[in-house]
């Protein structure tokens, strides 16, 4: 017979019989949960897999055919003395020991005398006896011919248990098993059966609550066959690991320029950094200190990469280049995609990436929102990165060797994140510069050390030579920050404050056009600023017909409008289709896979604006691209309309590309003026030209006496207001403006009453 010991810790349950603390097994129930409780259970489920028994809800009670084959076997004589329970399991187990005999005669004998006891008469002891002989053949013959063995065997039951199952565990676990009890709905049901917990201890310890829905045998189950596939993912592990952190000081660079070898004394580990360093300590001195502290990195014969605002984005050409099938599961895009992590040099470094890169992207399955082609791009994205940066990083690497690589701009996005993430498992000192104290870095890690300073600074670019070192004076730096007061929500902008903006299109009375005409945009309704880009109110209107017939001063009222930047076309067409057009040749190359090819054309030597500020240049490209994807001309996408669109928008008119490098996002926008006063037709690239005027920001308007479809015909959709301001007159000439008066109220001639003409 075995005494039930108490447990240290629930390593206990897994030391062998000879080597416990005090010789004896565990009998333990489990009321909570925790994170280390799981883990262990799942231990301890394998363990009664391998050399025990797992009860999964309740012990089938015997059936009509076990009772008859245990009456032929045995018979119904029934005895209560322990020899006769000693010569009955010699019988019916015949595998067990005289040793095993013996111990669960005297346990099932101590049993049936704690009943008797009890008032239970004599055939309520043979029908226990019964049912208890039948579960140990049936459910429990594999453990009871290693009762007593120096390894331990064990029980694991899951739920509320009975009394009479409780009574043939006891047996086992006095016989030499040890027992746990999972009880998903706590104490209360066995303290019905054992009130006062002599038969097993509560395993108590700090932090447990009730158990989530998901646990039982079946996730555990499902869980063991994932760790499994897991430990046949990651196949041979390196033999060094990552202590990542643990060794700083806090002291940010000076950390970073710590010799390799004074960083920490196990062989078995390599001591690297992930620092993020927000804001900056001085103004003054920042660049120079990050200068002085490449040049000191170079000079200790460290590799180092340095990045600056942006990790640039795999091409098609590195994507391609990446093996990758379908896949059905997570394992097998893992156990695929791994394979492209190649480092034949170095061995050991291979197997580093390998694990870093299944260790990050195991923890990303954990997530609740996973979805396996999102996961399968984030995965392409980082090995392409990784094959991209391998070589400046890792050339003729060994231990104990630590590389650099330096960020500066912070994470933009999860898969910026996610790489720099995989680098701070390897060999490899991350770190993270976000002077700017407006920018967000979206990197996340639990060993992520964070260094915060309360001043501000604007950086661009990693100061890496001595040519690229621009360093602020103190009154520089004290007016930033007087236009940071001065600029920042306060309705004051700054010159060419904003580089990226938004056109929305104003629905307006007739008369409003007038009154907005000669307002700045900030004071227009509905003008607003969004980070760093503005949404701008505009004019995109039609005015079709004369007001009261009065041709003076309806050419009167469009001279009042001939103010500041404005472009007057009054030829039609403006731009005739079979005019010479350089960009003609390129256009299918500056426009694939639904993009504006916006690399090529900059590079590009027939690209005409790479003299203007590159905001503008930006501004342009991307409003050629939303031109283009929402399909606002008639023929995109079905009959090469898009290439027509690329060559008319990049062989812009020369005053439009000055008024457009001069276009300050807040304040007086350029203007368009169209008059078309017959039945000429306007052309297709007219119609481009102002629907992509009306994007980047222009007001634009038409004036057609005649009411005529015109720009319209071209457009997909109703893009502009169309004022109908009185009757449709025709065959009118667009005078010399220089010689109408700006004063509408000029009384119409006898000629223009009858002939309904200009002069």
């Amino acid at each position: 017979m075995f005494e039930h010991k108490k447990i240290q810790g629930l390593e206990d349950f897994f030391v062998e019989l000879n080597n416990r603390r005090e010789q004896g097994v565990y009998f333990y129930r489990i009321n909570g949960y925790n994170e280390k409780v799981q883990d262990f259970v799942l231990k301890y489920y394998q363990a009664a897999r391998q050399s025990g028994v797992v009860i999964e809800g309740k012990i089938p009670n015997p059936d009509e055919k076990n009772l008859a084959y245990y009456g032929e076997i045995m018979g119904m004589e029934f005895k209560m003395s322990l020899e006769f329970f000693t010569a009955s399991l010699g019988k019916w187990l015949p595998r067990m020991n005289q040793y095993q005999r013996e111990t669960v005669a005297a346990s099932i004998y101590n049993s049936l005398d704690s009943m008797r006891n009890a008032g239970k008469n004599e055939n309520m002891l043979k029908n226990a006896y019964i049912k208890f002989m039948c579960w140990l053949y049936y459910k429990f013959e594999r453990i009871v011919s290693q009762l007593g063995q120096n390894k331990v065997p064990k029980i694991l039951y899951e739920g509320e248990i009975s009394n009479y199952e409780l009574t043939l565990i006891s047996i086992l676990s006095n016989a030499g098993c040890d027992v746990i009890l999972l009880q998903y709905q706590g104490d209360q049901g066995y303290r019905k059966l054992d009130s006062d917990a002599k038969l097993s201890e509560e395993l108590v310890i700090p932090g447990l609550s009730a158990f989530p829905e998901f646990f039982n045998l079946k996730w555990m189950i499902q869980e063991i066959q994932r760790q499994q596939n897991t430990e046949r993912l990651y196949g041979i592990l390196p033999e060094s690991r990552n202590c990542t952190n643990a060794w700083l000081e806090g002291k940010g660079l000076v950390d970073i320029q710590t010799d390799i070898r004074s960083r920490g004394e196990d062989p078995k580990l390599f001591y690297n950094s992930l620092i993020r360093i927000s804001g900056v300590e001085d103004k003054l001195t920042y660049q120079n200190e990050l200068y002085q502290f490449q040049l000191e990195l170079k000079n200790s014969g460290r590799r180092l990469v340095i990045l600056d605002e942006a990790i640039p984005k795999p091409s098609m050409e590195e994507i391609g280049a990446i093996r990758r099938k379908n896949y059905a599961n997570y394992e097998q895009m893992l156990l695929d995609l791994a394979g492209n992590i190649q480092y034949t040099a170095n061995l050991e470094l291979q197997r580093l990436m390998h694990k870093a890169f299944l260790d990050i992207f195991l923890e990303e399955v954990k997530k609740t929102d996973v979805n396996l082609n999102r996961l399968t791009n984030k995965a392409v994205y980082l090995l392409c990165w990784l094959k991209r940066y391998q070589g400046d990083l890792f050339s003729n690497w060994k231990l104990p060797q630590i590389s650099c690589f330096i960020y500066l701009g912070g994470c933009k996005d999860e898969n910026e994140a996610m790489f720099l993430r995989f680098l701070a498992r390897l060999p490899i000192d991350v770190l993270i510069l976000v002077p700017n104290q407006n920018v967000t870095c979206v990197l996340e890690d639990p060993v992520l050390y964070e260094i915060h300073y309360t001043e501000s600074l604007n950086v661009a670019k990693f100061p890496r030579e001595t040519g690229e070192l621009q360093i602020g004076t103190a009154a520089y730096h004290a007016e930033r920050e007087l236009d940071n007061l001065m600029y920042q929500d306060s309705g004051i902008y700054r010159n060419q404050q904003y580089g990226k903006a938004i056109s929305v299109t104003l629905r307006t009375m007739y008369e409003e056009i007038a009154i907005l005409w000669e307002q700045e945009l900030k004071y227009r309704p509905n003008f607003s600023t969004q980070d760093d880009t503005v949404n701008m109110p505009v004019i995109f209107a039609k005015v079709s017909g004369v007001k009261n017939g009065n041709v003076t001063g309806y050419w009167s009222a469009i001279k009042k409008l001939m103010v500041g930047d404005v472009l007057l076309i009054k030829e039609v067409p403006y731009i005739n289709s079979t005019e010479y057009n350089p960009i003609k040749a390129h256009a299918t190359e500056f426009y694939k896979n639904g993009k504006v090819q916006k690399a090529k054309i900059r590079a590009h030597p027939a690209y005409p604006y790479g003299v203007l500020r590159d905001e503008i240049q930006e501004h342009i490209l991307e409003k050629l691209q939303i031109l283009i994807e929402r399909n606002i001309i008639r023929g995109t996408f079905e009959n090469g309309t898009e290439y027509t669109i690329v060559a008319t928008i990049l062989n812009l008119n020369k005053e439009i590309v000055r008024l457009l490098q001069k276009f300050d996002f807040t304040r007086k926008n350029p203007k368009v003026i169209y008059i078309n006063p017959t039945e000429k037709p306007i052309s297709l690239e007219d119609s481009i030209v102002t629907a992509f005027l009306n994007l980047v920001g222009f007001d634009v308007v038409f004036f057609v006496p005649t009411g005529y479809q015109s720009i319209e015909q071209h457009f997909r959709n109703r893009l502009m207001e169309e004022h109908q301001i009185g009757e449709y007159l025709y065959d009118l000439r667009v005078p010399n403006f220089a010689s109408i008066s700006s004063n509408s109220n000029t009384r119409q001639s006898w000629r223009e009453r009858i002939f309904k003409r200009g002069t």
